[in-house]
């Protein structure tokens, strides 16, 4: 726990968010977890099972469960609407020129296809000109002035916000802690890939050769399988059949860290194993 909170309070306190406000927002999520996830079957979940599964008094019970609920929802929309518009200008061949590139667009066309019908088939029922502001806020597209869009990056990666960056840091933080609770409690058969690979004894890397090839081996893994998925996604490809409804997540990060020298070992270590 101390290992897993340490990076989290170290933003928050960058942030400026204090101890308190923490406080609460951990004692909501014992509350609502333990409600709603910790119920016995058959049974209604009162408030003195949560007080005894979390340890807060009933009064702190109550008193949590009225707080009023964090919204983030914006940040969340605008990150899965725009990921959505270049994921779908990347991979759909509609919206590709000669080469097999992502094409130049004319904003709006009655001719030929154009981004505002790209964001209409992949982003559904949203402003057009409030996505195309959004992606040039990061940087992501640019208009040549003559009424066309030009795609500049692969990816959504937010810019300076603070809010959607953080929006990010909730989603994939949890899809990962999620990931590692399923791995503990399940089945051998039943596991969900876990992997990294890890060495502690490398020289420092100044022109960032490693983070380079990385980027690109993950960005290369991460478009076959959108190709792959979107294919199955009824989003994407309203034709798929099949019973139920989940969601996939396939995410990769890169770390690295200067150590002092005193402390590294004389073998570099492969961590390979799930956790």
């Amino acid at each position: 726990m101390l290992r897993l909170l340490k990076p989290l309070v170290r933003l928050l306190l960058r942030k400026g968010m204090p101890y308190g406000a923490f406080a609460d927002l951990a004692k909501r999520v014992y509350v609502d977890t333990a409600r709603d996830e910790f119920a016995i079957e058959g049974r209604k979940q009162t408030a003195s099972r949560v007080s005894i599964l979390t340890g807060l008094s009933r009064k702190e019970v109550s008193r949590v469960s009225a707080l009023p609920d964090p919204d983030d929802q914006g940040a969340s929309d605008r990150y899965n609407r725009a990921a959505r518009v270049i994921s779908g200008w990347v991979r759909d061949e509609r919206f590709a020129n000669e080469l097999g590139d992502p094409a130049l667009l004319p904003l709006e066309s009655d001719e030929q296809l154009s981004f505002s019908q790209l964001v209409k088939i992949h982003s559904g029922d949203v402003p057009v000109r409030a996505l195309l502001d959004e992606l040039q806020r990061i940087g992501a597209v640019e208009a040549d002035g003559k009424g066309n869009v030009r795609l500049l990056a692969r990816a959504y990666v937010p810019g300076g916000g603070d809010a959607d960056k953080l929006a990010i840091l909730g989603m994939d933080v949890a899809d990962l802690v999620s990931t590692i609770d399923h791995n503990m409690q399940c089945d051998a058969d039943d596991l969900f890939f876990q992997r990294k690979v890890s060495y502690d004894n490398m020289p420092i890397d100044p022109d960032g050769e490693l983070r380079s090839l990385a980027a690109e081996r993950a960005q290369t893994l991460l478009e076959e399988l959108d190709q792959w998925m979107s294919a199955r996604d009824r989003d994407a490809s309203p034709g798929v059949k099949g019973h139920g409804r989940m969601r996939a997540s396939l995410g990769v990060y890169y770390y690295e860290e200067e150590l002092p020298e005193e402390t590294t070992g004389d073998t570099a270590k492969d961590e390979k194993e799930p956790s």
